[in-house]
């Protein structure tokens, strides 16, 4: 395979309705969660990836595991957990900006993915890790499995990208997430921070500077998330900006940091300049951006090479 990555998909009802969630009364049903959002990107554009996870042997699971296999995704490690569920969330619609987002997940078959369940050789046949924050928050067994993957795959002399994904609600405390979230990323290769999420994790508010906080620590490249301004990259010998893409409206802005680390990572993985690989996460961001599912917008190769062909209005 070319991209692993682990965590844990929820089945998504996404409003049909402008309003609150407590007064919609018609859902239509997607997936979610930011490991099998990167899964389905990478897929889509042509890359063999796998995504590792558990689901309840119920309706939701097998619902994941079909979409999932209609993607293209290797799903030969994802385990059918009999005695817990699998999680789901409720989504607001928008007109515009972020929305509402109700979880039910506590106590998921995901979240009791364990030590036990890694396999040395499915990881061992990857090029490359991606991982996310989000893993380290939903329990103590997954926070021991992430560090034995990342831990197994640097020995193995993988390459690993981290998106911090800072989901403050499932921690227990600021200083927790702070510590725990810093230490993966630490041995990380390639770091990929939301301008606040840097703010945060360093205590930095310029984006080289937060940049550097990390390549100090050994981290080979940093690349910030400028939202609208595009981002900010920056590694031991280059740095620059790259700005976004001009898009004509904003539906959704949930699973546009995925999509963003699937454009770079891929992009990197293909031993494309870095600059470029930036633009390509800038692209898929600004797809992303402009659907209402979490990865409905992610582009297959022809799509991304016509957006950036003929999106020459860039910010």
């Amino acid at each position: 395979m070319d991209v692993v990555t682990f965590g844990e998909a929820m089945v998504m009802f996404i409003a049909n309705e402008v309003g609150p969630l407590h007064s919609v009364r018609c859902f239509s049903r997607s997936l979610a969660g930011a490991e099998v959002n990167t899964a389905i990107g990478f897929a889509r554009l042509g890359l063999k990836s796998g995504w590792v996870s558990k689901v309840g042997d119920d309706i939701f699971g097998k619902y994941i595991i079909q979409h999932l296999q209609q993607e293209n995704v290797n799903i030969d490690q994802v385990m059918i957990d009999k005695k817990f569920p699998t999680g789901f969330q409720l989504k607001s619609k928008v007109m515009n900006g972020d929305p509402e987002v109700q979880y039910f997940r506590k106590g998921s078959a995901a979240s009791h993915l364990s030590i036990d369940d890694f396999d040395e050789a499915y990881f061992r046949s990857a090029r490359h890790l991606h991982m996310t924050g989000i893993p380290l928050a939903l329990s103590n067994s997954m926070r021991e499995f992430a560090k034995h993957v990342q831990s197994f795959m640097k020995m193995e002399g993988k390459t690993v990208s981290f998106d911090p994904n800072l989901r403050p609600s499932l921690w227990k405390s600021h200083k927790e997430m702070r510590k725990i979230i810093n230490k993966i990323a630490f041995e990380s290769d390639f770091v990929l921070p939301g301008i606040q999420e840097g703010e945060f994790l360093t205590g930095f508010t310029q984006p080289s500077d937060i940049a550097s906080f990390y390549l100090e620590r050994g981290v080979k490249l940093v690349v910030v998330k400028l939202g609208s301004e595009g981002a900010f990259y920056k590694s031991h010998n280059e740095e620059g900006y790259v700005n976004s893409y001009k898009v004509s409206k904003v539906i959704d802005t949930v699973g546009a940091g995925d999509g963003f680390a699937v454009g770079l990572v891929s992009g990197l993985l293909e031993g494309i300049p870095v600059r470029e690989a930036v633009l390509r996460g800038n692209a898929i961001g600004a797809l992303a951006v402009q659907s209402a599912g979490d990865s409905d917008g992610y582009p297959t190769r022809t799509e991304l090479e016509q957006f950036i062909k003929h999106s020459v209005g860039r910010e």
